[in-house]
């Protein structure tokens, strides 16, 4: 490897990293239920909350709650992976490096 290329390894590796820095710091948010369940979700796909509203909360019908949540979570999760994808392509040019999305 001459040292051109090892300076562009090194300067990609750079713009990655602060790429990660700025996804941590980004917060998405995704809703079910008409905002009966809420979560919060950074650009690393870290849960950051989830919040409940009381009237989603009927003893009788738990699987209903229970597939609001799992539809807000994956509505985040999407968003969130969209967002990583859209950031490193502009590191990568589009290429894609395998562990980077």
């Amino acid at each position: 490897m001459n040292f051109d290329m090892l300076k562009q390894a090194q300067q990609m590796k750079s713009k990655l990293e602060k790429v990660q820095k700025e996804l941590a710091k980004t917060v998405l948010e995704a809703e079910a239920g008409k905002g009966a369940v809420k979560v919060t979700i950074n650009g690393q796909q870290k849960i950051l909350s989830v919040k409940i509203a009381p009237e989603a909360m009927n003893p009788q019908k738990p699987q209903e709650l229970e597939k609001l949540i799992m539809k807000a979570i994956g509505d985040a999760t999407d968003k969130s992976l969209k967002l990583a994808e859209k950031e490193m392509k502009t590191v990568t040019g589009g290429i894609k490096i395998p562990g980077l999305m």
